[in-house]
């Protein structure tokens, strides 16, 4: 049996205690946060104790963390886990700065535990298909790829100040996907930005509205949309060209049932957002998470692709700030 610590008792750690408790070989031993009322309320609905970072740490019968707290916790969290020998599954981002980031990759190199990053998206059923049928060659070789990715409605503007921003907090998952799908790092990366929908975000000093070109040494296309308001739905699209067809990955719907009469046709909306449009991948990347701990399978995303993903981010920042293409190594 696997003995789990959650560091973070919010919105994404209740989601993943509530996968955790659907793997036979694992259970929440701890949970820890600072809001000691929402810890103790995760941990009684999954039979766990709260206790502090110390102890859970500390503890020999606990094999692995997950990090699910605030974003300027993650890289001390993951740090002191990974030198107590600690299998980590750890929320995007590892850290808002590249070189703290970095020192967390050695930190992880010299201990060997193993780490997920999460990047829940390789794990969507959709996209984990079209990205087999890339492997497979099923529309010939990449040429461009476009992702969509809009929010239903923008975050409120203080969670902006200590998020990172839009290129580092929202569109990160879309630079992942977009080096997952294109088999290649991209070089380049080009940016505009916008404030188009609450001018609050503006005022925060961040952006709401984006367009993202990334290019390869051979010559692959990526462009990312996003948009913090898609007043229809959460917009999650991806579209591949090869040289031998497309594929297309569509928005899952709030239900498949569609009207036609002689007015039209009438279906539903995209799912609101992420918790329902993603609770089959949540639940595949916990799966893969507890698989890498017990040595079954390697974790889809780790590491490596954090550091690489936030590169990408910066490079988008730098360049909607110069209006230039940045040069990425």
């Amino acid at each position: 049996m696997i003995n789990v610590c959650l560091f973070g008792a919010g919105r994404i750690g209740a989601i993943h205690a509530a996968n955790l408790a659907t793997q036979p070989g694992a259970r929440l031993k701890y949970v820890v946060d600072v809001f000691a009322e929402s810890a103790q309320k995760l941990a009684k609905r999954y039979g766990a104790e709260v206790t502090s970072v110390e102890q859970a740490l500390d503890d020999p019968d606990v094999q692995a963390v997950i990090i699910a707290s605030s974003t300027d916790t993650h890289a001390e969290l993951l740090e002191r886990s990974a030198a107590a020998g600690k299998a980590i599954f750890c929320e995007k981002p590892i850290d808002l700065d590249l070189e703290r980031t970095r020192a967390c990759l050695a930190t992880l190199e010299r201990t060997g535990v193993t780490c997920l990053v999460g990047f829940n998206r390789r794990y969507d059923p959709q996209f984990s298909d079209l990205k087999q049928r890339l492997t497979d060659e099923a529309i010939g070789a990449v040429e461009m790829v476009t992702i969509t990715s809009r929010d239903p409605a923008p975050p409120p503007a203080n969670y902006v100040k200590s998020s990172g921003g839009l290129f580092r907090d929202m569109m990160i998952h879309d630079l992942d996907m977009a080096r997952w799908l294109l088999g290649e790092e991209p070089v380049e990366v080009f940016a505009t930005a916008s404030c188009l929908v609450d001018p609050a975000i503006g005022k925060a000093g961040d952006v709401d509205t984006a367009l993202v070109t990334l290019k390869t040494a051979s010559g692959k296309l990526c462009q990312i949309s996003n948009s913090r308001r898609a007043v229809y739905g959460y917009d999650q699209r991806i579209e591949v060209l090869g040289s031998g067809g497309m594929l297309q990955a569509n928005n899952n719907l709030e239900s498949n049932l569609v009207q036609t009469t002689d007015a039209g046709s009438q279906g539903a909306k995209p799912q609101h957002f992420f918790l329902e449009r993603y609770a089959e991948a949540y639940r595949h990347e916990l799966a893969n998470f507890i698989d890498a701990v017990e040595g079954k399978s390697k974790p889809l995303a780790n590491q490596n692709d954090g550091l690489m993903a936030l590169a990408l981010a910066e490079a988008a920042v730098e360049s909607a700030r110069t209006g230039q293409a940045v040069k990425v190594q």
